[in-house]
């Protein structure tokens, strides 16, 4: 039970721990301390619902049904490629974070969440088929390890998204968005990229 457990926390973290579209957003919001506790939410429990898909089984429709997968992996490109370009754009027009600064439309913010989570193939492939293979060699224990898996989503989402508001201080500046902007229209656009290629 512990190993299984123990297994699934470093699997889970060694598969969520790469800064990617959903993290990079998680990022952006925690520094700009706007809706943290959604976003922190709807990422960790989305990952929890697909890891209980994949240790249940549900991989194996995935394997049945590619033409599922590739649908969902060209519309998460686009909207990948979309969502870099806008981030390119903030490149060229940075903003300096405001302490008091007006909360961005709570909605925009759900559904691009919703949107980069669910409409990003690697998700599946990581929570559904990757760990839900892994969880076989478990046996019985197989619930433990997605206890451990999910237990790693909910440890890493919640540091990201309520630790990067020690990064604000250094978001006061423009330059400092420009950084963080480009760094994400450069790793959503070649996400994006990479789905198609």
């Amino acid at each position: 039970m512990t190993y299984a457990l123990l297994a699934g926390l470093g699997t889970g973290l060694s598969l969520i721990v790469v800064i990617g579209a959903q993290n990079a957003l998680v990022l952006r919001q925690g520094v700009l301390r706007q809706q943290v506790p959604a976003i922190v939410a709807i990422c960790a429990g989305s990952d929890a619902l697909l890891i209980a898909l994949g240790v249940g089984g549900v991989g194996a429709v995935f394997t049945a049904w590619p033409e599922g997968l590739t649908a969902v992996r060209w519309v998460g490109a686009a909207f990948l490629v979309g969502y870099g370009v806008l981030a390119a754009r903030r490149v060229l027009r940075p903003s300096a974070l405001e302490p008091a600064g007006a909360a961005k439309a709570g909605a925009a913010v759900i559904v691009t969440c919703l949107a980069l989570t669910w409409l990003n193939p690697h998700v599946y492939l990581d929570t559904v088929l990757l760990l839900g293979t892994a969880s076989t060699g478990f046996g019985g224990d197989r619930w433990w390890f997605a206890a451990g898996a999910i237990a790693g989503s909910v440890l890493w989402f919640s540091a990201l998204g309520f630790g990067a508001r020690w990064l604000s201080g250094a978001f006061t500046r423009p330059s400092a968005w420009r950084v963080l902007d480009g760094a994400v229209a450069l790793v959503v656009t070649a996400t994006g990229v990479s789905l198609v290629v």
